[in-house]
């Protein structure tokens, strides 16, 4: 196949490196928004359950478009799919920019994702190709230091913005740089590919964009409607009906769309299962923590910033390792040890009170950093060298988009938990102080009163919902001691002669 072939070559380090510093951008703007949710909040006056569209609408669009790009690989180059990735980015990052009111910036947040949709798998997949199996850990690191370098800079640079200028600034700062990566690859970029003989199933795009579109909305009106809402449980039915029929419609397929039947390959089906389970505890601490240190604390936003600052370095710092060590010990070992050091930190996170210094909050944060490095990359990466060369687009898409779905999910129920918490909690803190009431208070201490309630009531929510994620990341815990360290398996052309025609020409080319 050609895929083996690219293998025995000298790996593209070019093409690498501007799909890198394009995925770095993507990711460095996701990281500087983190922050200024809780600004974004107070200036468009919408509350945590509509704000987190911001994060699961970014999902919502990833997790329509991603299954997609297994397809797009095959067929298009990799200069074709870089352009139009970073040219939606761009326009998106413009958009989001001069939005003054919510559902503007939500469109343009949409439209970045669409581009981020594309970036991520088809680097992944160039990574894969250019690396054997025996390398890949130490390239998988190598990417993992570039991409955590954005975590590192995005919280602290976020503050600093924040506090000096308007939250749009964070946009206006992100669009030259996308636009001169944007021009970059346009003129550095020359890869070429010959025509391909495969066609989209606009059927499959249907059922697999309402189905994963169905959940994701689903869960994400959740928090904002209630479960018991009909727009809640109609389209998540919808959309798990419609995922169920692609499902089945992809397996008959000799060409499809996004191929299930990778989830044949034992260890890519449990480390897939393992990074949905984490992805739905981790995603959520991205929305809380900002609203406890900011909403809850009054901590500034440049203060913030500094304290998530070090667990993120340390988190870059640690991917080249970790990825030597993957090549070394394989992922196991990683995945028993950073799930451990996840759940113990996510515990403790369910502690927080008013009185939790600054101090404690960094080394926490510090902690768990270092025990997602271990987890992330190491779970997936063995995962995907089970599978066939032929399979990796497919294999990266579905894992980009379970995680986008599994992210939403528990950003979602998670968020939900919080506010229902929150809501009940101020109900029974508000009696409790009426009760305690001796004397007609004045308008000034009613106000007061009313605002420690429902400090002391979001609180609570908050660390119910990250002890509900302690109990998540430790259900992946207990999964990782099923881990094995694996071979490439070996590459079953087809059963039948159509897709052992297919296969044949896609090597050709």
């Amino acid at each position: 196949m050609g895929n083996e072939k690219n293998e025995t070559k000298r790996p593209p380090y070019g093409i690498i490196s501007i799909l890198m510093i394009g995925a770095f951008i993507a990711f460095l703007n996701n990281t500087l928004l983190n922050i200024a949710l809780p600004s974004i909040m107070s200036d468009l006056k919408v509350d945590a359950s509509v704000v987190q569209w911001l994060t699961t609408g970014f999902m919502l669009v990833n997790g329509v478009l991603i299954p997609t790009t297994a397809f797009l690989i095959q067929k298009y180059s990799v200069r074709k799919l870089f352009l139009v990735a970073m040219g939606l980015f761009t326009a998106g990052t413009i958009l989001a920019g001069f939005a003054h009111i919510f559902p503007v910036l939500l469109a343009g947040r949409m439209t970045q994702a669409a581009g981020s949709a594309i970036m991520m798998p088809l680097l992944m997949n160039v990574m894969l190709v250019s690396f054997p199996i025996e390398k890949r850990g130490a390239a998988m690191g190598i990417f993992g230091l570039v991409l955590m370098g954005a975590p590192a800079i995005g919280p602290t640079l976020s503050g600093w913005l924040i506090e000096h200028y308007d939250w749009r600034m964070l946009f206006h700062f992100v669009t030259p740089i996308a636009s001169i990566v944007l021009l970059i690859g346009f003129f550095l970029l020359k890869d070429k590919k010959e025509k391909v003989a495969i066609r989209l199933d606009f059927l499959s795009v249907i059922l697999t964009s309402v189905g994963f579109g169905g959940l994701l909305y689903g869960f994400s009106s959740a928090g904002k409607q209630g479960w018991d809402s009909p727009q809640v449980y109609l389209t998540i039915a919808v959309g798990a009906i419609s995922l169920f029929v692609s499902i089945l419609r992809q397996i008959k397929q000799d060409q499809p769309m996004l191929n299930y039947r990778i989830f044949k390959y034992p260890m890519f089906a449990l480390s897939s299962v393992i990074s949905m389970v984490l992805t739905m505890a981790l995603f959520s601490g991205m929305l809380l923590l900002p609203i406890y240190v900011q909403t809850v604390r009054g901590i500034s936003p440049l203060d913030a910033g500094l304290m998530m600052l070090p667990g993120a370095i340390i988190m870059a710092l640690m991917s080249p390792v970790t990825g030597k060590l993957f090549d070394k010990f394989g992922g196991r070992l990683l995945a028993i040890t950073g799930l451990s050091i996840t759940v113990i930190t996510s515990y403790l996170f369910s502690q927080l009170s008013l009185e939790t210094t600054y101090t404690q909050l960094l080394l926490l944060f510090s902690v768990r950093m270092l025990g997602m490095s271990m987890v992330m990359m190491p779970v997936s990466t063995n995962g995907l060298n089970q599978l066939p060369a032929r399979f990796y687009p497919h294999g990266t898409a579905m894992n980009n988009t379970l995680q986008q779905v599994s992210g939403a999910i528990g950003t979602a129920l998670l968020v939900t938990i919080m506010s229902n918490r929150s809501e009940s909690r101020a109900i029974e803190l508000g009696e409790a102080a009426k009760a305690a009431l001796t004397e007609q208070p004045t308008q000034a201490a009613l106000a007061e009163l009313q605002q420690q309630v429902m400090m002391s009531a979001m609180l609570d929510g908050i660390n119910f919902a990250f002890l509900v994620s302690t109990f998540i990341a430790a259900v992946a815990l207990i999964l990782a001691f099923f881990m094995k360290r694996v071979t490439q398996a070996e590459d079953k052309i087809g059963e039948n002669p159509v897709e052992k025609k297919v296969v044949t020409k896609l090597a050709e080319n």
